[in-house]
């Protein structure tokens, strides 16, 4: 099924993990139309900003089922279809999570397991139909730090 003129749903609905357990990860009509808002919110227009380089969508839409085999809460935006997390190959993450906080309506922005090299770790990014909260924040894999980091990095951690 075809959410908007690049993205198709079972980019969304894809994880190997769901495969692999034998758990049914299948988006319903509400999760549908979140994803196909989070596609024209953001998603196009990350595709139009950076010359039409693939979207990779690394994970997507997620079952409650699922989140809880990934040890992720049931409460996740990911089982609502309200998030997405992402990369653009040869494109630093730190450079697509600045132009979405930057010229995107969005809830939550997370630069995700950054450490400073451009294609480590990748962008979470959601998107609520009405109030975005447009908080951003940085995890480094143990702490959420508020705000994206500079570009002043110290072996490889963030500098304060």
């Amino acid at each position: 099924m075809q959410l908007s003129k690049h993205f198709k749903l079972e980019e969304f609905e894809k994880s190997s993990t769901a495969i692999r357990l034998g758990i049914t990860n299948k988006a319903g009509a509400g999760e549908i139309k979140n994803l196909t808002d989070l596609c024209y919110e953001i998603l196009e227009r990350l595709k139009v900003k950076f010359d039409n380089k693939p979207v990779i969508i690394t994970s997507g839409y997620r079952s409650p089922e699922l989140c809880e085999a990934i040890g992720s809460k049931v409460t996740s935006q990911h089982t609502t279809g309200n998030a997405v997390d992402l990369e653009i190959p040869s494109v630093s993450n730190l450079a697509i999570a600045l132009w979405i906080e930057n010229n995107c309506d969005f809830d939550q922005l997370i630069l995700e397991y950054y450490t400073g090299e451009p294609s480590s770790g990748w962008v979470h990014i959601s998107h609520s139909d009405g109030s975005n909260r447009k908080q951003v924040l940085t995890f480094d894999g143990k702490n959420y730090i508020n705000g994206l980091p500079d570009a002043k990095w110290s072996s490889g951690k963030m500098s304060n």
